[in-house]
């Protein structure tokens, strides 16, 4: 019945957005470059869909068209076909990139030393994209190091001073979000990009209550955007997901086939795990969840593993549970990113977990490394009978 009414709801948005749609005319130059420019591409997102066209480059010119019902980022990609010595080159250059914000009219691409150093006119979205992008360099600045310290740490195998490090950026990425997206948005609630800037302060785990209000507080012709309505969902389902709420049920079949539900193992705390066998920082995070698996498994505590790997990869799935020693409850619909219980929980990126407790709550979410063991430590302790 829920999906039923989700569909109907969807129909009058979706012919709303493709009524709203307008056309746009990339017009872009890339002459004088060290590299002579072969053929550009040009992807965005619109009406829900990612869109890719590409066209082949004639004396530095190029010429996109298409439509869009909202102001979107769309990305410039280049193949050159001779590099500086005159040689010919094959290969897309996939550092060469830039990002322009599409909107409805003409828009106009000059590329002045290199293709991805560019002037843009004719999109008042892009040009407040600019100096946003200028409020956000000195954190990336500051950023940069601490990458580099953590690439290093991470080839050694130094966990302690990575943990250390990845405090740091996790800092300054905080700092940058509230003090750049947030104070963006709170005083730009009319800007073309706010949406856009709401979007990135949000990130993938979305704290509702930090969000909607910023959400509310936008011009009703943001709120009208085709993504608006998308958004407004994830802040919905994110406010259904939250520290202190009760967890949803959910079924999903098991390695064998069998349905498993979340609410048979109500009166355990347990820890629903959102991975997949293709996801390199999901793998690299299993030896600490097995560990944390072992040292509470008689003492009241389960995992249930969601795996988002792809259609007809059962046996990647099976093999990556093999590999990586896994011995909890593994369940997969094996949708990819349409997995049922990731899109109920409004999960957009891997990995993620949450913790809920035996009554059912959700007392944590995305616990990493020591910082899950710490935290189940504490529950598990703190009740009587364990």
């Amino acid at each position: 019945m829920k999906k039923l009414l989700f569909a109907v709801a969807l129909f009058p948005l979706a012919a709303l957005a493709q009524d709203k749609e307008r056309s746009f005319k990339l017009s872009g130059t890339a002459k004088n470059l060290a590299y002579k420019v072969d053929w550009v591409f040009l992807q965005y997102r619109s009406n829900g869909e990612w869109k890719t066209d590409s066209v082949q480059a004639k004396s530095g010119k190029y010429e996109f068209t298409g439509k869009t019902g909202e102001p979107v980022q769309g990305r410039l990609r280049v193949k050159y076909s001779l590099g500086p010595d005159g040689k010919k080159v094959n290969t897309v250059n996939t550092r060469d990139m830039v990002s322009v914000f599409l909107q409805p009219g003409k828009i106009k691409v000059t590329s002045i030393d290199s293709f991805s150093n560019v002037q843009v006119k004719g999109s008042d979205a892009h040009t407040e994209f600019a100096k946003l992008n200028a409020l956000v360099k000195p954190y990336q600045e500051r950023m940069q190091p601490l990458l580099d310290k953590y690439s290093e740490f991470s080839k050694v195998k130094d966990k302690e001073n990575q943990s250390k490090v990845e405090a740091e950026i996790d800092a300054i990425d905080a700092e940058k979000n509230e003090k750049v997206y947030g104070e963006y948005v709170r005083n730009n609630p009319n800007s073309p990009i706010a949406l856009y800037a709401l979007q990135q302060f949000a990130g993938w785990d979305i704290n509702a209550d930090k969000v909607e209000p910023l959400y509310n507080s936008l011009s009703n012709e943001n709120k009208n955007y085709p993504s608006a309505a998308d958004f407004k969902e994830k802040i919905e389902i994110a406010k259904k997901t939250g520290i202190g709420r009760i967890a949803m049920d959910f079924t999903q079949n098991d390695t064998l086939g069998n349905p498993v539900s979340l609410a048979s193992f109500k009166g355990r705390y347990v820890l629903v795990d959102f991975w997949a066998s293709w996801c390199g920082p999901c793998r690299a995070e299993n030896p600490n969840v097995v560990k944390v698996f072992h040292k509470y498994k008689d003492r009241n505590f389960h995992i249930i593993g969601v795996s988002l790997d792809r259609p007809g990869q059962k046996e990647r799935w099976m093999k990556a549970i093999h590999d990586d020693k896994l011995e909890w409850t593994q369940l997969s619909d094996l949708k990819f990113w349409d997995n049922e219980v990731a899109k109920q929980y409004g999960i957009n990126a891997i990995p993620q977990n949450l913790l809920i407790d035996p009554d059912g709550k959700i007392i944590a979410k995305n616990l990493r490394g020591e910082e899950l063991d710490q935290k189940l430590g504490e529950a598990i302790e703190g009740k009587k009978g364990f």
